[in-house]
């Protein structure tokens, strides 16, 4: 794991325990949509959907991103203490019943824990969210990803439902990018190079509407840059299946489908790589 270098007042917020001034951090009153890490070793901690204003002078939270922090009990043995699973740099701590959100709970973090990166949002379908994850997970420019369902018509589905094909849902990974470093396109690219979008009725030996090739795009450029890209394809006389819908509801997988070829320590059995752009 690589750590940055600290500044002064950084190393006493993240190593020293210590706490900034209320209404003193630059992300306090910040509402712009993107991924927050952890400021010493870069690991995704919070979605911007997440941070809601509490008027107590620190950035609130009221959910982390799945994994990343870790809790336990303040030295002062009142308070429960959050560090960054990863590190284990301090990021502040957690309350729950105020009453703020739904959730009921509020991760009050010191700005000096975290950095704001930026990020644009794709959803992608191309068979067993797995080896799609897989792939995305090692690309550039890449902040976070999530396996899901998208596309059906009920509400938070579970994997048993969507493997019956009777809610309509495909099998997707959510991808958070940062426009600084990559684009849609070439997300959009190492998509099309990772599985078959010539197969209509799923994915290598997996079969079923669940596996389908699908692209829900964000905005209009979005769609038009797949359009473009499925063109290029189709110039090299590939049959081109996947379908492109705009962005609905995306519903997250249960944890153990979340980066199961990394937690298995294996490799995708119908994703590989083929150069085609």
């Amino acid at each position: 794991m690589k750590k940055r270098e600290l500044t002064r007042q950084e190393a006493h917020i993240i190593i020293d325990k210590g706490t900034e001034a209320p209404f003193a951090g630059e992300y306090w009153n910040h509402f712009e949509e993107g991924v927050y890490q952890c400021r010493q070793c870069e690991a995704p901690l919070y979605r911007s959907e997440a941070k809601f204003s509490s008027h107590c002078g620190w950035p609130s939270f009221d959910d982390e991103l799945p994994g990343a922090v870790l809790r336990q009990m303040d030295a002062d043995g009142r308070r429960t203490e959050i560090i960054c699973t990863s590190c284990e740099g301090h990021l502040g701590h957690v309350f729950s019943g105020e009453q703020y959100t739904e959730k009921n709970t509020r991760h009050c973090v010191n700005s000096l824990s975290i950095r704001f990166v930026s990020a644009h949002r794709a959803v992608f379908a191309s068979g067993c969210f797995w080896g799609t994850q897989y792939h995305f997970d090692r690309a550039p420019g890449v902040l976070y990803t999530q396996a899901g369902y998208i596309g059906g018509s009920k509400e938070q589905p579970g994997y048993r439902e969507v493997c019956t094909g009777s809610t309509g849902h495909v099998e997707a990974v959510e991808v958070l990018f940062d426009p600084k470093t990559t684009s849609f396109e070439t997300m959009a690219q190492l998509y099309f190079e990772t599985h078959d979008p010539t197969q209509a009725d799923g994915q290598g030996p997996d079969i079923g509407s669940q596996y389908r090739s699908k692209i829900f795009y964000a905005d209009e450029e979005q769609q038009q840059t797949a359009r473009k890209l499925i063109g290029q394809l189709e110039s090299q006389g590939l049959n081109i299946a996947t379908v492109l819908e705009p962005m609905q509801a995306f519903w997250p997988a249960e944890e153990y489908h979340q980066h199961y070829y990394d937690v298995k320590g294996s490799t995708p059995y119908c994703h590989v790589y083929t150069k085609r752009f």
